[in-house]
């Protein structure tokens, strides 16, 4: 693995690393969960101060976590931030937003500050604007504005210290095959090489390589919608993308994790019918011969749970979206369970953030029966 690689992934996983005490006037473990908890299980957290849905949750080098944005209700009202904090697993409200945003994306960088780039501001109205969270005040400054409105697009920091982001919905429902870096050095986005197709609804994930994975996704709306099973690389050295093997399954609206062991393991996600054609399915790429095989089964069909997949210390995989109830992926077993505890989770279009101490913060969502929410559930290994 490229040094600069490495350097980076200390940088976005050590809040990861970090070994924070429960304030809690409960008893308490060594490891911070209650002492009447069971070993491993979800539970309530206290709620946000808003419903959120298609909103993001960034996990800051001092432990915090940075929520940004997200719709609460029909009208797809875009939401301002707050942040956790672990210590007193309570919420409060972060300085004002320079643009409410939902459908977004949010980049931990290298220099610990948080881009926040793209979105819809309110209905279908896609933005080119960004801005940056910066931890030490607490508060949002602008930054460039990208060479293209779009949301649902991915973003992923890259080995060169830059941030790729590609695809999404432009203006007038516009797919979008483009891609653009962000440089942090001087605040400016540039283009670089497009998507061999248009895809929004798809998965990003950086591969050991250095290279970036783009898996799956649809062009076009309801009976013009077209599903892909094709995946592509980005290469940084030239910017290019290019095809690699095809998923033996047609997906959108799935989720993908960098295991351990190098390969990515994709998961759920849905065919034409959307809530009707929900996956168990999973399928495992392999950077080493760029194809794909197929994965376990999960024990629940899950959906719209992007960036609600989070590698564990040991090596597990907690899915923690997409479903109203969480399951883990041991490797070693290869096989799903279904966590204990907590009630039903929404679901659909959560936001997910890694702490310390084994835990994970789970926020927001809909689904389950009801629309986006404000609850907030805490997971323990």
């Amino acid at each position: 693995m490229p040094k600069t690689l490495s350097v980076l992934r200390d940088v976005m996983l050590c809040a990861a690393c970090l070994t924070i005490a429960a304030a809690s006037p409960n008893a308490v473990r060594a490891d911070g969960g209650d002492a009447d908890e069971p070993a491993e299980a979800v539970r309530l957290a206290s709620p946000m101060s808003v419903p959120r849905a298609a909103h993001t949750a960034t996990t800051l080098t001092d432990g915090r976590v940075l929520v940004v944005g997200g719709f609460t209700n029909a009208a797809n009202a875009a939401q301002g931030a707050e942040l956790f904090d672990p210590r007193t697993e309570r919420f409060s409200p972060a300085s004002s937003m320079i643009t409410l945003r939902h459908s977004h994306t949010a980049t931990l960088l290298p220099n610990g500050r948080v881009l926040i780039a793209g979105g819809y501001a309110a209905g279908t109205t896609t933005v080119a604007a960004t801005e940056l969270f910066d931890p030490a005040t607490n508060s949002f400054v602008r930054t460039g504005t990208m060479r293209a409105a779009r949301a649902g697009h991915v973003a992923v920091l890259l080995a060169t210290g830059k941030v790729l982001l590609a695809g999404g919905i432009g203006p007038g429902w516009s797919f979008l095959s483009s891609a653009e870096l962000y440089d942090p050095a001087s605040g400016t986005f540039a283009t670089t090489g497009a998507m061999r197709v248009a895809r929004e609804s798809h998965v990003a994930v950086q591969l050991p390589d250095s290279r970036v994975l783009i898996v799956g996704g649809h062009q076009g709306r309801r009976a013009n919608i077209t599903l892909y099973a094709s995946a592509e690389t980005y290469d940084i050295t030239s910017g290019r993308f290019s095809r690699v093997g095809d998923m033996r399954v047609r997906r959108h609206k799935h989720d993908a994790v960098l295991l351990a062991d190098g390969r990515v393991m994709v998961t759920g996600g849905a065919d034409e019918r959307d809530s009707d054609g929900v996956y168990r399915s999973t399928e495992l790429f392999d950077p080493a011969s760029d194809s794909f095989v197929a994965g376990p089964s999960m024990i629940l069909g899950r959906y719209k749970h992007q960036g609600n997949t989070v590698l564990l210390q040991d090596g597990r995989v907690l899915l923690a979206g997409g479903a109203p109830q969480a399951e883990i992926f041991d490797p070693r077993t290869q096989r799903f369970d279904v966590v204990s505890g907590a009630p039903r989770m929404a679901g659909q279009f959560s936001a997910a953030a890694r702490l310390g101490g084994g835990r994970v913060l789970i926020t927001g969502g809909y689904g389950n029966g009801g629309g986006p929410r404000e609850s907030a559930w805490l997971f323990r290994d």
